[in-house]
């Protein structure tokens, strides 16, 4: 068959496992990308997270050697949680951002990825493939927009007309010269909503981004949250989803065909207390499919503290007393020792002095004395 026919099997087997949308570029170097990647590493944007030096990033053939060509798709997610629990005094909620609703999608991407991979080699054995989700070398939007996707916007996401941003990316490199698709021409125009009212102006334009800044990275860090930000993260317990929720672009879009994206409401917006003592196994056993607890269940936990200094709730003040008195990690500690400062003000000082006494780390010490200094 020719590459035009081979190309036609490949979309139409992609439908039939679940990819709402494909698309194929050349492996030439991503050649205006890799200036975006210089300055974007020039002015410090970058979050530590990055896989893979520029040249690897930019130049598909170090990662295949025979890449001839890319084939991009996207799956479509939900963004909205139907019988979500709501949040109450007594009872206060976190929030799991709408890309960590479900299984992880890196096992879900790459469960598509493999079918794939699989058709192709069964159609011809010849081709060699190599896929990445997320963690590769390669910029999953980069290779979308050039796939003819979508274009990217100024909130940094790949907008594809069917399921605007709110979809998993992921790419196979092929030693099989698929024909290229065209680029989608389009742009936010005058539009910059996403960019004023990001919370942190962590929107820097041009979709650039500064990692740093962004509270969807600032919720994965395992330190003490950075004092300016704490006021902004509200009841996000990990990412961000402000400048996908006010883009025109994504009204009256929200992808729910898929099965094996099961929502679990109590899971996605659990109680904030729920989560202070929760041991590791439980953390694991309730938690440990979702893309948003990567990093383990401290910073989660850390977030939730922080959550309930924003709803400053009271009721949680004893449980907050109890972890700070006897969990042994200085950030948990410390956090729960500033939120009581938060919620209770003048009436933590006398609490928070005799505790102070005791305190031997200065790193907790500082919290302990932020908080009550903040407060009153």
């Amino acid at each position: 068959m020719d590459r035009h026919e081979f190309k036609q099997k490949v979309i139409d087997y992609a439908e039939t496992i679940g990819i709402d949308d494909i698309g194929f570029t050349t492996a030439e170097p991503f050649t205006e990308f890799k200036a975006k990647l210089i300055d974007y590493y020039k002015n410090g944007y970058e979050s530590g997270f990055e896989t893979g030096t520029i040249e690897e990033r930019t130049d598909p053939k170090r990662s295949l050697e025979s890449a001839q060509s890319i084939v991009s798709i996207a799956v479509g997610y939900p963004n909205r949680l139907r019988n979500a629990p709501k949040s109450k005094k007594g009872e206060r909620r976190g929030i799991f951002a709408r890309a960590s609703w479900g299984m992880d999608y890196h096992t879900l991407l790459r469960s598509r990825l493999d079918k794939l991979q699989a058709f192709i080699q069964e159609l011809d054995p010849t081709v060699e493939c190599k896929s990445m989700v997320d963690t590769g070398v390669l910029s999953d939007r980069e290779v979308a927009r050039r796939s003819g996707l979508g274009f990217i916007g100024k909130n940094g996401f790949v907008i594809n007309p069917k399921l605007g941003t709110y979809s998993y990316l992921g790419e196979m490199i092929v030693s099989y010269p698929f024909p290229a698709d065209e680029e989608l021409l389009d742009s936010c125009g005058d539009c910059n909503i996403c960019v004023d009212r990001c919370p942190t102006g962590a929107l820097v334009g041009d979709g650039q981004l500064d990692s740093k800044k962004c509270i969807s990275f600032l919720t994965q860090t395992k330190g003490f949250m950075p004092v300016e930000y704490r006021g902004v993260i509200g009841n996000r317990l990990y990412g961000c989803d402000t400048c996908q929720q006010v883009c025109p672009r994504n009204r009256g879009i929200n992808t729910e065909h898929h099965e094996d994206i099961v929502l679990e409401p109590e899971i996605l917006k659990p109680e904030l207390t729920s989560l202070l003592k929760i041991s590791n196994r439980d953390f694991k056993e309730t938690y440990g499919h979702l893309a948003g607890v990567w990093r383990g269940k401290k910073p989660i936990q850390r977030n939730a503290i922080l959550a309930l200094a924003h709803y400053k709730e009271t009721d949680a003040v004893d449980l907050l007393k109890d972890v700070a008195e006897s969990d042994p990690r200085p950030v948990i500690k410390g956090t729960a020792y500033w939120a009581i400062g938060q919620i209770e003000g003048n009436q933590a000082l006398d609490y928070i002095n005799e505790r102070y006494k005791e305190e031997t780390d200065e790193d907790v010490k500082k919290e302990m004395l932020l908080g009550i200094q903040e407060a009153v």
